[in-house]
């Protein structure tokens, strides 16, 4: 495939790795400094930027005919005028918060468990994000999907919560980047509450605790490095050549 690379930061820079290495070319690369120009003569495009491009990126890409992959999360406020655009243009478009294969069947998980908790109204959840100190969003896009998909598995929460935001560096990262746990809200109906932590430059952990007067039950998703994100959404865009509509990591897990 040829491939437009929207985005040069750390994740296009990974994806752009992943993509050479399963014998694809980088056709493209746009950035702040080339901003507009269109996806010509690429088979798709892999949308990583800033959440203030990515709507622009998308319809470039939809115009020209090139379905488009789209990483950048802190857009979902417009997602009914991108489900037009898609339609409008007859094109293809698949976006995540995350593309790691791993965190999306951690998605299904915690759907799963989600799903087990609305019946037992005496445990409460609540969930803790670590990121690098670089990363400009909190909650993340990820800790937000989970937090989503918490509410419609469960009749006890609605949205999220972000209950504090914190910044360690040097030494204390070690001594904290495992005691990120806070103490579990009471049961009952309300926001679904964030942890966020902003350490060194540690790659992401989501963790989703479940916490009774007795006990509680924890899963984890920790990433050792891009390469699961830059190959997911590698993966992704080989996957969507061919479709058109509006897809999601879902839609890709489910047919390879």
């Amino acid at each position: 495939m040829r491939i437009a690379l929207f985005g040069s930061g750390r994740m296009g820079k990974a994806i752009e790795t992943i993509a050479v290495q399963r014998g694809h070319t980088i056709a493209l690369r746009v950035d702040s400094k080339n901003a507009g120009t269109p996806p010509t003569e690429c088979d798709v495009a892999i949308e990583f930027s800033k959440p203030e491009h990515a709507l622009a990126n998308m319809r470039l890409c939809l115009e020209h005919g090139v379905p488009v992959v789209v990483g950048t999360t802190g857009w979902y406020d417009e997602m009914n005028a991108v489900k037009a655009l898609v339609s409008e243009h007859k094109g293809a478009l698949l976006w995540a918060s995350n593309f790691s294969i791993g965190v999306n069947l951690f998605f299904r998980v915690n759907r799963m468990l989600a799903g087990l908790m609305d019946k037992q109204p005496g445990y409460a959840v609540h969930m803790d994000e670590i990121h690098h100190i670089h990363k400009l969003d909190a909650p993340s896009g990820t800790a937000i999907t989970l937090a989503r998909d918490i509410d419609l598995k469960t009749g006890r929460y609605s949205g999220f919560e972000l209950k504090e935001q914190v910044e360690l560096k040097g030494q204390e990262q070690g001594q904290k980047a495992g005691n990120a746990a806070a103490p579990a809200p009471a049961p009952g109906l309300g926001l679904v509450p964030i942890h966020s932590q902003r350490i060194g430059e540690v790659t992401g952990t989501h963790t989703v605790t479940w916490s009774s007067a007795n006990d509680r039950i924890v899963i984890t998703h920790e990433a050792f490095d891009r390469t699961g994100f830059a190959s997911g959404a590698v993966v992704a865009a080989e996957w969507i050549q061919g479709r058109k509509g509006l897809f999601t990591m879902d839609d890709v897990l489910d047919t390879v």
